[in-house]
């Protein structure tokens, strides 16, 4: 597939885009259509779209790509998986109906009323942090493809690939908001979730296999396993390790993340939202799953025809996450080329839309207060939210370069290891929040403990051989993180003037 194709099929997916947003946000352009689309999402289509915003193009080159990685990953991925799908079910059961009843628009709000201006400001500060780098790192992934089979080609720079790719996100979002985000992300995952079953197809018929020979090909293959539960201590593949992380790292990113929780309070009532949170929960783990399997038939196509892991320009290391785009646009045909192309840019713009929208959200409640009615009305407050939406994008531009110039390991799990850190803090302040009802803390010692909680957690990892008999963390890491966040908190905790009711 040449550049130009790739370019073109570019402009008119943006162009769709587009059009929507101009549909959409001319109807309502409004802070409320921003925050909450109204109030007024059905539970189905923001369900369908979740897919796509949880996904990311991560998941649709990171992790097939993982599945045959020299450290012999294989399906161990699914684990984790299984734990993110308890992590959902506790979302939908505990946190929703509290979001609810208190009528958030930032769920930080929460926080607010049980610990205190300086603790709100702290967890809303800790996400803007925590997505805005982990966005940018989703972005990245995309921009490196674009960068490599379509930019380079033009002697176009790397910097200016990402702020053309930001540009094109801010011109769809910056009116409408979530309003326009929730149709946006459902047709940007309809793409996501066909490309996938397609490039089964494609693939097994370039290896001349049915359906039924491509599944016994996979389970026979090396690249299959799923369970790992040899050597508890030294391995980070160990399947309580995958699944408690899974867990914790679902409930911190997800739960406690403005960007996924603002669309599930998009929905009229707390039953919509939950049935949301359940019929996405079952399709995310179904996804997985062929995932894994595209990661699978890509490794055993690639043995078959003499195809080597493409090298990192920056580090000239082999790059796993390079090997999908490789055979999808050198080695198939240009239909499976197309699928692809449109698979791994819906997944990817349809996760940076929706948390630029989160974090501009955030900033404009949980710092600006335009939630409030005093605000409301303020002149030229639409202005402000605007410039707030630039100053996001600006930002991740500014991550997505200087991580450019670092990275040479797979995202997918560099994703993960940065949430240990920056979630953590949030998930303690929480769990004080949920589960310790007869004291507060000394408020404004809470940033301390938040910043510091982080750094011990370093400390920990990175000598947890010689503290721990040699074990070794993974996602995990993120309960070490929260727990010591949560000591922190009860250091600094008095007894309560009266009992909390959030």
């Amino acid at each position: 597939m040449t550049p130009f194709a790739i370019l073109s099929l570019i402009i008119i997916y943006f162009g769709i885009l587009f059009l929507i947003s101009h549909f959409v946000s001319n109807k309502n352009s409004g802070n409320d259509a921003f925050f909450k689309a109204n109030k007024n999402s059905k539970w189905y289509l923001v369900a369908f779209g979740m897919i796509g915003t949880a996904l990311s193009g991560v998941t649709f080159i990171s992790v097939p790509g993982e599945v045959g990685a020299p450290t012999g990953e294989q399906f161990k991925y699914f684990q984790f998986v299984l734990g993110n799908a308890i992590g959902f079910i506790i979302i939908a059961k505990k946190l929703l109906p509290l979001y609810y009843r208190m009528n958030l628009t930032s769920i930080y709000g929460y926080i607010e009323h049980r610990l205190g201006m300086y603790s709100y400001k702290t967890a809303a500060t800790i996400f803007l942090i925590s997505r805005t780098i982990g966005s940018s790192f989703r972005l990245y992934l995309v921009v490196i493809v674009l960068q490599r089979f379509v930019f380079d080609h033009y002697g176009i720079p790397f910097a200016v690939t990402v702020l053309i790719s930001l540009a094109l996100i801010f011109a769809y979002t910056y009116k409408g908001g979530l309003k326009t985000i929730i149709i946006t992300d459902t047709l940007q995952t309809f793409f996501l979730v066909s490309s996938v079953f397609l490039t089964i197809y494609f693939i097994c018929d370039s290896l001349h296999l049915n359906i039924f020979e491509a599944f016994e090909k996979v389970k026979t293959s090396n690249y299959s396993k799923v369970f790992f539960f040899e050597d508890f201590v030294s391995s980070k593949f160990h399947f309580v390790k995958q699944i408690l992380g899974g867990i914790f790292v679902t409930i911190a990113m997800v739960g406690l993340d403005q960007d996924l929780m603002q669309k599930n309070l998009s929905c009229a009532t707390i039953g919509e939202a939950q049935k949301n949170m359940f019929t996405f929960t079952g399709i995310f783990v179904f996804i997985n799953i062929f995932f894994l399997s595209v990661g699978a038939l890509l490794y055993i196509y690639a043995n078959q025809n003499g195809i080597e892991v493409p090298l990192d320009l920056v580090s000239g290391k082999p790059r796993t996450d390079l090997l999908f785009p490789e055979i999808a646009f050198h080695h198939l045909t240009i239909i499976p080329s197309i699928v692809f192309l449109l698979g791994l840019t819906a997944a990817t713009f349809a996760t940076t839309d929706s948390a630029l929208t989160a974090l501009t959200t955030s900033f404009c409640v949980d710092f600006l207060g335009m939630d409030k009615a005093e605000n409301l009305n303020k002149p030229n407050v639409i202005r402000t939210r605007h410039l707030v939406h630039i100053g996001f994008s600006f930002l991740m531009f500014l991550v997505i370069v200087f991580f450019n110039s670092i990275n040479d390991s797979s995202v997918v799990g560099m994703i993960f290891r940065v949430a240990s850190y920056t979630y953590g803090p949030l998930l303690g302040l929480y769990c004080f929040g949920l589960f310790v009802k007869t004291k507060t803390v000394k408020d404004k010692l809470v940033p301390i403990i938040c910043f510091i909680a982080p750094a011990l957690t370093y400390f920990v990892s990175e000598n947890s051989k010689t503290l721990f008999f040699g074990y070794v963390f993974d996602n995990e890491l993120i309960i070490v993180n929260a727990f010591i966040t949560f000591l922190g908190l009860l250091l600094i905790s008095k007894p309560a003037i009266k009992e909390t009711r959030f």
